[in-house]
């Protein structure tokens, strides 16, 4: 191993984790001055549904696409979602095992594992691009910094990809080209929209407990869209009905 692929997988990657370190904590520091706001209105709702169970709930939403409307109508994006963010634990977990953990990869089925799920981010990744791009909509809402962070999210995957079996035999072009990658990621992410991650927790907190306490989450195994669905034709009738009068 040259002595620049050694300051690429410890000196520069500890350096970008702790400015990335010093940057989140200056960050949650600064949110955490403002003052949540408070609920203007009684507890509403079934008496079995607390501001917490609002809370827990809000939080694990994520994992339950048949709740949000969103991906329940669009299994294919939310699919997207979770190979692409699959990814992107992978990939960073790599960062951490070549440099400390090398044994890790000396078996054949976790290579093989996490290649085709960096892999498979990396066409999610791709995918993504050519939609932001096509997609007149996207484009009206998309700024330079949404086009930047995937395109370097997709090309860091590739080398990810490419890095996964550590073969140094090989040449260390990819693995330099990877470190330095992720080290200019872990710099760039604080300034970058993929910090949202940072504040999911936050607002997820804030959100869940105000329905919680209005009494909307959880969401009650009543409510589906089916009951919607069924009242639609009825309501219909009646707004014929009365304009025919």
């Amino acid at each position: 191993m040259s002595e620049l692929l050694h300051f690429a997988e410890h000196r520069l990657q500890e350096g970008a984790l702790i400015f990335l370190a010093l940057v989140y904590t200056k960050r949650i520091f600064w949110l955490l001055k403002f003052p949540a706001g408070k609920e203007r209105q009684a507890p509403t709702g079934s008496p079995d549904t607390t501001k917490w169970k609002g809370i827990f709930y809000s939080w694990a939403i994520i994992g339950m696409p048949w709740v949000m409307e969103s991906s329940r109508k669009n299994p294919f994006f939310y699919a997207q979602f979770v190979i692409f963010h699959l990814g992107v634990t992978l990939a960073i977990a790599l960062s951490f095992i070549i440099p400390y953990a090398p044994g890790v990869l000396e078996n054949g089925t976790v290579v093989l594992v996490f290649q085709a799920a960096i892999w498979a981010a990396c066409a999610v990744g791709c995918i993504r691009i050519v939609r932001r791009i096509a997609s007149p909509y996207m484009r009206a809402i998309s700024s330079p910094d949404d086009y930047f962070s995937l395109i370097l999210l997709t090309v860091w995957f590739a080398f990810a990809g490419l890095s996964v079996p550590n073969r140094l035999d090989q040449g260390e072009g990819t693995l330099l080209a990877y470190f330095f990658l992720t080290a200019f990621f872990l710099m760039y992410v604080p300034f970058s929209k993929i910090s949202h991650y940072l504040y999911y927790p936050f607002s997820r907190f804030y959100f869940g407990r105000s329905m919680g306490h209005r009494g909307v989450f959880p969401i009650p195994a009543s409510v589906k869209p089916p009951a919607y669905k069924a009242a639609a034709p009825v309501q219909a009738e009646a707004t014929a009905t009365t304009t025919s009068r």
